[in-house]
């Protein structure tokens, strides 16, 4: 059963309990979006959804701390990062504001013939259903619900059961901001309660951020119901040094790719792929600073998490790895460490490692890079170091990933389409792709 609740992983408190919608309840929800497509949506401008796409970005400013302050509270998120999260957020809205009208407008094709005119209108679908995850809890629901809001698409928003307080402010957010009832619903549903949503033929289509586990449940319900599906999953991704002008700064930001939001982001730099002529030098500052106390000094999302991670390491461990660690993990915290020696038959060497903990591999070549790089069941993003363009260009063009970002990490912007290959998932978000996911691109061809 499907349980909402606040737990704040720092602890020190009960846990905050909301109710489970009934089945009643989730019926309502999308006979609101239902009609606010058919009687809202169709009967608007893109300009004026547009223009409550931007006022919705302008509430997350407004409520920037109190927004930020659930997020800690919920998922024990750092404050600083917290409030970048929901900044970034309204940035998402206020790009979508901006550029809806130009990525929805018609799109003349030009004829063979020369007979006549013929052009492609962007359109709506209907009723989507978003499922989103606990560990950027406003930020994954912008990156979804922004671009298909202005394009006349209705939410019905499942969010993770730990997040239900962020789940109510920004239902309550989106009323504020002048869209009407249905436009955007959030539902406490259970998974089965989602299984039936996305059967359901008034909805149109599903995307979900989150498992693998989950995106394959998610994907067959949508493939047996025929509906359109974009799915964001976990990832592995490679953070690879083949050369460095500036090693202490390659070393941080090898540090920030695998410890950011506690090291819970899907496209966290989780291995470390290092050439050997640069291995000793790298690792042995990549380790003094993994290894500090003062690194991670926050949970993890939940004692659950902890526990899952910390039993990988013990694996990985078992399987002859070696851990150099700041110290013990105890509760919802795990300290941050590195993993050496995971060789390809130990347990967690095609795992994701989903915390402040990275693998560390020595290669002999470019060649080898890419070839470990590769050797993963996913395919979200990557990092490359190096100072040689001309390689950096080579490398990136061999990577089976959706995202290469080169000798820069934490440069995400709200024009980049954010999706993966493999294991991962498929579709894109952000950027003018995120967009075109569920736009029902209709083609108009007029003889005389």
């Amino acid at each position: 059963m499907t349980t909402y609740a606040v737990r704040d992983p720092r602890g020190g408190a009960d846990p905050e309990p909301y109710p489970t919608a009934t089945d009643e309840e989730i019926q309502a929800a999308i006979a609101a979006a239902h009609k606010a497509h058919r009687e809202w949506s169709r009967k608007t401008t893109v300009e004026e959804r547009a223009a409550l796409v931007r006022r919705v970005g302008d509430l997350h400013l407004e409520r920037r701390d109190e927004l930020a302050e659930i997020t800690v509270r919920e998922m024990g998120k750092p404050w600083e990062e917290a409030t970048g999260e929901v900044e970034f957020s309204a940035a998402i809205y206020h790009y979508y504001a901006d550029n809806a009208p130009t990525f929805l407008a018609d799109e003349p094709i030009e004829l063979l013939d020369g007979t006549g005119s013929a052009m492609i209108r962007r359109a709506s679908l209907g009723v989507l259903i978003g499922i989103m995850p606990w560990n950027f809890p406003t930020y994954q629901v912008a990156r979804f619900a922004g671009p298909n809001l202005a394009v006349g698409n209705t939410i019905l928003l499942k969010h993770a059961p730990q997040c239900p307080a962020t789940a109510a402010a920004l239902q309550q957010l989106y009323l504020d901001a002048g869209f009407p009832e249905g436009a955007y619903v959030n539902v406490y549903a259970t998974n089965e309660q989602v299984a039936d949503v996305i059967a359901d033929p008034r909805v149109q289509g599903v995307s979900l951020t989150g498992s693998e586990r989950a995106g394959a449940a998610v994907a067959e319900i949508a493939g047996r119901n025929l509906k359109k599906v974009v799915l964001e999953l976990g990832g592995s991704d490679p953070f690879i040094v083949l050369g460095s002008n500036d090693m202490d700064a390659t070393v941080e930001a090898a540090i920030a790719a695998r410890c950011g939001n506690t090291g819970q982001a899907c496209n966290a730099g989780k291995r470390i792929i290092v050439l050997d002529s640069l291995y000793d030098e790298f690792v042995e500052k990549f380790n003094a600073k993994m290894t500090s106390e003062e690194l991670v000094s926050t949970p993890l999302s939940s004692e659950a998490a902890a526990k899952r991670l910390t039993e990988q390491v013990e694996q990985a461990v078992s399987g002859g790895a070696v851990l150099r660690s700041a110290g013990d993990p105890h509760d919802a915290f795990v300290p941050s460490g590195v993993l050496e020696g995971v060789t390809k038959d130990n347990p967690v060497f095609h795992q994701e490692l989903f915390g402040p903990v990275a693998m560390v591999f020595k290669v002999g070549s470019e060649e080898e890079a890419i070839e470990l790089a590769n050797d993963t069941p996913y395919g979200l993003g990557s990092y490359v170091f190096t100072p040689d363009p001309e390689q950096a260009q080579r490398v990136a063009d061999q990577l089976d990933v959706g995202m290469v970002f080169i000798n820069g990490v934490d440069a995400d912007g709200v024009e980049l389409p954010f999706g993966g290959v493999k294991r991962s998932g498929f579709g894109r978000e952000l950027g003018r792709y995120g967009i075109e996911e569920f736009v029902n691109k209709k083609m108009i061809r007029t003889i005389a």
